[in-house]
């Protein structure tokens, strides 16, 4: 099966400072006593097994021990509301991992799944400000850190992440949230936003 989905990217975990797990790829452990993450994926374009994902946002939801790759993450998934009974189907395959990609790569560190849910979910971004929020449960706001000198965003390089190799590095203003039994919140939070693009 050939597949692809595109977009962007829109992070916030529980670190209190640029998420040590990204730029060590999960060799370093969290600033806290567990790694919480919300992974926001917000699709432009593509299809999967003949289904059409365009506009589908999805976010992925991690309750992990602080050094990530020890595994036995917790996992769970929040589609957008008005996604159809076929695009969730498709995308559930896709999470599953039976059709490669970047959840493949991640299945060996998952301990359980805590299922799929529809929530209202938006993403609103002007310039290097972004907003996510899920519903009433979730919602967090950051700004992407630029070089002073240049206006560029400040980036990650060469990562190994579900979302691509470079990362524009970003302060999560505020967070709070609980959803699927998973709770984390707080000020100045490690954030990240990129575009991203997936295919098999």
């Amino acid at each position: 099966m050939t597949w692809n989905i595109k977009g962007s990217y829109y992070e916030n975990c529980s670190c209190t400072n640029t998420c040590p797990c990204t730029w060590s790829s999960m060799l370093a452990p969290a600033t806290n006593d567990y790694c919480r993450a919300n992974l926001a994926f917000k699709i432009s374009e593509g299809e999967i097994n003949g289904v059409s994902m365009n506009g589908v946002i999805f976010v992925i939801i991690v309750d992990a021990p602080p050094l990530m790759a020890d595994g036995n993450w917790k996992v769970g998934v929040v589609v957008n509301d008005d996604t159809s009974d076929e695009q969730m189907e498709a995308l559930g395959i896709l999470m599953s991992g039976e059709i490669g990609g970047p959840p493949a790569m991640l299945g060996d560190l998952i301990g359980e799944m805590l299922g799929m849910e529809r929530h209202p979910v938006s993403i609103s971004q002007k310039g290097n400000d972004f907003q996510v929020q899920i519903g009433s449960s979730f919602d967090y706001s950051a700004t992407v850190i630029t070089n002073p000198m240049t206006e560029e965003p400040v980036k990650l390089v060469g990562m190994l992440h579900p979302a691509g190799e470079e990362l524009k590095v970003a302060n999560v203003h505020n967070s709070k949230g609980s959803i699927m039994g998973i709770e984390f919140g707080g000020e100045n939070l490690s954030g990240y936003q990129t575009d991203f693009s997936w295919a098999a």
